[in-house]
């Protein structure tokens, strides 16, 4: 009975005889794709027992069959049936090996590729390569084989022409490397590019004229440039001419494919050449520059091969803004400022398919193998924040970096690239004499970039003709190089030379080719010919209503009363059946009670309803960061976590319908690159509030050359203005050396000419006052906040709605108390969490006599608003300044000569006291005992309590 029942079962079940070749159908496709069928049958067939202990995946049957087929059709003309079966199984074990040995070429012809102009790039053996490796002879180049994969063009070829193909498709003047990429489609797509023509397209005259016109042009301009102002620092591009073709079609094609523009960065090699030969600068200014004439109206300038330019070109897609990033020696740092600039441009336009806006990005072979920056870049790559859709990098590889020529000096990988293999970038080395080589290699990467929005690599390997300089003797350390450079025919002699053997033009035109743009420079006329001479506004942004005012321009801060709670209700409202976890539940109770006036308000509310109003006002907001959803100290939470499905809300996304865009994003663990990429962002988009916030303030540390070269003398460099706010959470807790500390002294010491804002805030008005100042007023300088870390929850450390509403920011705050002024005898000068610590002991104290001051602005310092204050003390006869910094840093150096005057002119005779620690190494103790007695301490000195 019981076998009855099991063929019962077995009979109406999926696994039944009549189901089976649905069965098998399900089978062969788990086989391809598991994901592809339900998930019950991708169990069961996941449990299948492995024959006999094969751990082997099984494959399709398909697959075997339509491979048979193959071979059987192909074969047919020399396997017989009277062919003995030893035959061919030998040569089926030759096919393996031939397929083997097209792999091997894929994966490896770049290590034996014909790459160095210079014929002195160390090549070693590549066994793979070798055909006795895989077991041939010279008997067997005669014998036909399947290509496979191969796309040649026809199924089967003798592999002396499978060897000849693979060897002109990827040891040529190029070798790609793109087998290290995990997707299949994109490999296959490699194959198909490269091996259908043999990395060998036949361009037409028209193409390979003005290859040699762009090669021309950048050749002509450093022979001019280099007798016309001998010995002057260029940063030449001689042995790197093929730049000026490769960028040009770069931007050709990319218009072709509907960009609109293109930001580009670059270090200083032939940054002068791409001015004038790419984008259009005049070559009369660029005279000038070298004769040391002053350009610049204001500021100090910067050297010619710093300076960043914008024009508009024509393309076959219509009209494409060019913008060339201004840079700083720390050649790889202008590398995330293009990336943030080009992500503003994206989100201006709205270009979610990041295909209107492209970034390329030229680097030196020695920077982009050695600064750390670069890998930061690429990891932002493809995350959600800093994607820009692809970028096309450019190594300009000289194969010397300064003095350093050996590869186990400069690096300890294979090639400079090396690091782009992290986010499996497909890399392009190409010889740079060969410019047809260079063109297809260009071609190439723009597609690959417009299909797959990834980045690409092309390594344009040169030399570097004259020393890093124009004034310096390369000779003295490397000899041999520059033995072989000085018999060494240029890029441009070389190719017109080839084409006069083709017939494709005479020598004669090659030579009116030369003597026609010398004439241009002479004439100091525009020598790129798809310049637009009016261009089209709307490509740019009108930076005009920024300009010219100064740091106490007034702006509205304060906000009606009832808009604050409408906009403070739809805060609190969440999707329905949204599970909140408990604590967050808290703070958004909290919130509501703020909003109806029923609670004091504390930071949190105050910082978010800055942001709140001001995307109800039509302002746009960008805030990153490591932990910004949440904030370190858990105040923020402007990201709300479902607990039932991990699904996020952003109440912020939802104020108001057609609100502007509000990006919240935690960052990546990098602060130099995201940082930068933040500046680029803010100095692209001036009505954006953007906003980076450091974990710990210490932490902007790793981010100093973007704060030291960009953001404190971007403007006055290059008169370029930025609105970015970096939040420094700083407050001395108890927590060690390295988390009390913002570093306050170093941005202190950069301020001048008034470069930046400088703020401590410590109320919740203080805080929504600030930011939305940043944005209300038509200045646009950057903002560093310092903030704070226990003033988040601190009782005494609150504000009410009227204060969000009727108030504006203070940057002196003068005494709360009840203190009559003509009784104080101490005044007591601070900034920042100190604050309440000397407000709780002076109270305990019962000190009638003692006034607290706090500077919430220490730069531009705001002198006639402390004196305003000061004013009304007129029988004070100590002033003190307390701190909670040692001496050494903090505001002390930096301000003490401010508060100093602002005292005198009260009464000359004041002496102004420090109150703090003593100057020290390290910025705190890291033992709480000792942080406790030095904290007394300087309350009690500031206060002389004994």
């Amino acid at each position: 009975m019981q076998e009855s029942l099991m063929e019962q079962l077995w009979q109406t079940s999926h696994l039944a005889g009549g189901n089976l070749a649905y069965v098998e159908q399900l089978y062969e496709t788990f086989l391809v794709d598991p994901n592809a069928i339900p998930e019950q049958w991708r169990n069961y067939f996941e449990k299948l027992p492995r024959v006999d202990d094969n751990i082997t995946a099984d494959i399709p049957h398909s697959s075997i069959r339509e491979q048979f087929l193959h071979i059987s059709k192909n074969q047919r003309h020399y396997v017989t049936a009277s062919t003995p079966a030893s035959v061919t199984s030998e040569h089926e074990k030759k096919q393996i090996k031939v397929l083997q040995l097209i792999n091997a070429y894929r994966f490896r012809g770049h290590q034996k590729a014909q790459l160095d102009p210079l014929g002195l790039m160390l090549r070693e053996k590549v066994d793979d390569l070798e055909l006795e490796y895989h077991g041939f002879s010279s008997a067997d180049l005669d014998m036909e084989f399947h290509t496979g994969s191969l796309s040649f063009g026809v199924d089967t070829m003798t592999l002396a022409e499978i060897v000849t193909g693979l060897e002109q498709t990827y040891c040529g003047s190029i070798g790609a490397e793109y087998m290290h990429i995990v997707d299949t489609s994109i490999k296959r797509w490699f194959q198909q590019r490269m091996e259908t023509v043999r990395s060998r397209p036949a361009y037409s005259v028209e193409t390979k004229k003005h290859l040699l016109e762009r090669l021309t042009a950048a050749e002509g301009l450093e022979k001019y440039l280099g007798s016309r102002y001998p010995g002057t620092k260029r940063f030449g591009l001689e042995g790197g001419e093929s730049l000026i073709p490769l960028v040009d079609e770069l931007i050709q094609r990319a218009g072709s494919y509907g960009a609109k523009e293109i930001v580009i960065g670059m270090a200083h090699r032939g940054r002068l050449n791409v001015l004038v030969n790419t984008l259009g600068k005049n070559p009369k200014d660029l005279f000038d520059e070298f004769e040391g004439k002053k350009l610049n109206a204001m500021g100090s300038g910067d050297v010619k091969y710093h300076q960043g330019f914008s024009s508009n070109v024509m393309t076959p897609g219509g009209e494409v803004h060019l913008a060339l990033a201004f840079n700083p020696s720390h050649l790889e740092i202008v590398s995330p400022v293009v990336e943030g600039s080009v992500r503003a441009r994206q989100t201006r336009r709205d270009d979610t398919t990041r295909a209107q806006v492209v970034p390329i990005i030229m680097h030196g072979d020695a920077a982009f193998a050695g600064q750390g920056v670069v890998m930061e870049t690429f990891q932002m790559s493809e995350t959600r924040a800093y994607g820009t859709g692809g970028t096309l990098h450019i190594i300009i590889n000289n194969q010397v970096g300064f003095t350093t020529s050996k590869r186990e000096d400069a690096r300890s990988t294979e090639y400079c690239t090396d690091v782009a293999k992290m986010v499996q970038a497909p890399i392009l080395h190409v010889n740079g004499d060969d410019p047809e080589a260079v063109l297809f290699a260009t071609q190439i990467a723009m597609d690959y970039r417009n299909e797959f929005k990834k980045d690409v690599v092309i390594d344009l390997i040169g030399y570097r003709r004259r020393g890093h300089n124009e004034a310096d003797e390369p000779s003295g350390t490397q000899p041999l190089m520059y033995s072989a450079i000085k018999a060494q025919k240029s890029s441009r002699e070389i190719y017109s030379d080839r084409l006069v053997s083709e017939g494709v033009l005479s020598a004669e035109e090659s030579k009116a080719m030369d003597s026609d743009y010398r004439n241009a420079l002479d004439g100091g006329q525009h020598v790129v010919k798809s310049l637009v001479k009016e261009p089209n506004t709307k490509l740019y942004v009108d930076w005009a209503p920024y300009l010219g005012h100064e740091w106490t321009a007034k702006a509205k801060t304060g906000i009606n009363i009832k808009t604050l709670r409408r906009v403070g209700k739809r805060l609190d409202q969440l999707p329905e059946g949204f599970g909140v976890q408990r604590q967050v539940k808290k703070i958004l109770e909290d919130r509501a009670k703020m909003t109806q006036g029923a609670m004091p308000i504390n930071w949190g509310y105050g910082e978010v309803m800055a942001y709140a109003t001001l995307l109800h006002e039509g302002h746009p907001i960008r805030i990153t960061g490591q932990d910004v959803g949440r904030g370190t100290f858990s105040h923020r939470h402007a990201v709300i976590h479902n607990q039932k499905d991990a699904s996020i809300y952003l109440p912020l996304q939802n104020i108001a319908e057609n609100q502007p865009s509000f990006e919240l994003s935690d960052s990546l663990l990098s602060e130099e690159a995201v940082l930068a990429f933040e500046y680029g962002y803010a100095t692209t988009n001036p009505d954006t509030l953007v906003i980076w916030e450091a974990q710990f303030g210490d932490f902007a540390n790793g981010a100093q050359v973007v704060i030291d070269q960009f953001i404190t003398s971007g403007e006055h460099k290059w008169a370029r203005l930025c609105g970015l706010t970096m939040l420094l959470p700083h407050g001395y807790e108890g927590q060690g050396p390295e988390h009390s500390s913002a570093r306050l002294e170093r941005y202190l010491q950069l301020c001048a000419e008034h470069n930046i804002q400088v703020c401590v805030p410590t109320t919740p008005a203080q805080i929504f006052h600030m930011l939305r100042r940043q944005v209300k007023r038509p200045l646009r300088k950057p903002l560093i906040a310092i903030t704070p870390k226990s003033l988040l929850r601190h009782k005494d450390a609150i504000s009410t709605l009227d204060d969000l509403a009727e108030g504006h920011f203070q940057t002196v705050i003068p005494e709360v108390d009840d203190i009559d002024p003509k009784k104080v005898k101490t005044v007591v000068l601070c900034s920042g969490k100190v604050y309440y610590e000397l407000l709780e002991k002076r109270r305990a104290e019962g000190l009638s006599d003692v006034a607290i001051v706090r500077l919430e602005q220490l730069y531009p310092f705001p002198a006639d608003d402390l004196e305003e204050v000061l004013s009304q003390y007129s029988k004070m006869t100590d002033i003190v300044w307390c701190q909670e910094e040692p001496m050494n840093q903090g505001a002390w150096y930096c301000s003490q000569h401010h508060m100093r005057n602002a005292a005198h002119k009260i009464n000359p005779k004041l002496y102004l006291r420090y109150a703090g620690r003593p100057a020290s190494a390290a910025p705190a103790s890291g033992y709480t005992s000792v942080h406790v007695e030095e904290q007394n301490s300087l309350v009690n000195d500031a206060l002389q309590v004994k």
